[in-house]
């Protein structure tokens, strides 16, 4: 194993930072072998079988192909739980982890809340906010049938709804009611800045997810306020992640749309990151 670790680190070093390269090498084996982070550490000897040694090393050629190790394992940590992941969905987000906290704490106060998550992808924020407060009754909304089954099939103790909607088509019928929270992670990456992307996430990530024209980058957020307008009750609450480069003009379109109380809110790394809005 030390040896591997050593090899691997070392041909993913044309990809990733040393460090983060090591750091996704450990992660493989810890998923593929049973091992712990410091295992070729405190046991310099320790061997692969030959069984999982080719495992590791078929892993090892799709990381090299500059496949996401999320991908390769099937799985990613969001929120303390492990969500199904695959090319049909993006692979969760560590500062959308801070909506998915945010929108959970706001459905423990309700009595039950009501939740309606656009753009859900892996479901990773309906099913965080379902997991925190059972008694909320979550629907995840979004127009891919593949990101739907993968958000669907989940093998998570909790009971969100998944159904198929073009989140762009705001006149569609939508029988559900209206909802305390409304919660959204919309693609909003512009087209001009796929140049500052790694491969790994511009060739393996779903484009449809990611990616919005440059003459109209903020077109999902017209929609979303929308559908904020028809199905938030007056007392409720919507978030939304957003462009960092784009926080005033996404916020003007929810106060454009007639939200009285709307605000720029910073990720973990400082950055503008969410709108949140309510009436």
């Amino acid at each position: 194993m030390k040896d591997f670790v050593t090899e691997g680190t070392r041909a993913l070093e044309s990809l990733y930072p040393t460090e983060e390269a090591r750091s996704i090498i450990l992660m493989l084996c810890e998923r593929l072998a049973g091992t712990k982070s410091y295992t070729h550490v405190v046991e310099p000897g320790y061997e692969l079988s030959p069984e999982v040694s080719e495992s590791v090393q078929a892993a090892l050629l799709r990381l090299q192909a500059g496949e996401p190790i999320q991908y390769v394992l099937g799985v990613a940590e969001f929120c303390g739980h492990e969500f199904v992941v695959g090319p049909d969905v993006l692979i969760p987000r560590p500062e959308t982890e801070q909506l998915a906290m945010e929108a959970a704490e706001l459905a423990r106060r309700g009595s039950p809340a009501r939740v309606l998550d656009l753009c859900t992808g892996s479901g990773c924020i309906a099913w965080t906010v379902a997991l925190a407060s059972p008694e909320a009754e979550v629907i995840g909304v979004d127009i891919s049938d593949g990101a739907l089954q993968v958000a669907s099939s989940q093998p998570l103790p909790a009971s969100p709804v998944f159904l198929k909607a073009d989140v762009l088509e705001v006149d569609q019928p939508f029988e559900h009611g209206q909802f305390d929270l409304i919660l959204s992670n919309p693609p909003y990456i512009k087209d001009c800045e796929k140049t500052l992307m790694r491969t790994n996430v511009l060739d393996f990530e779903p484009a449809t997810a990611l990616f919005v024209p440059d003459v109209d980058p903020l077109v999902f957020y017209r929609a979303i306020a929308l559908w904020s307008l028809k199905y938030m009750l007056p007392s409720g609450v919507g978030l939304t992640e957003i462009n960092e480069t784009l926080g005033p003009e996404t916020a003007q379109i929810f106060m454009d749309a007639g939200f009285g109380n709307v605000e720029v809110v910073k990720d973990i790394f400082g950055k503008d990151r969410f709108v949140r809005y309510s009436h």
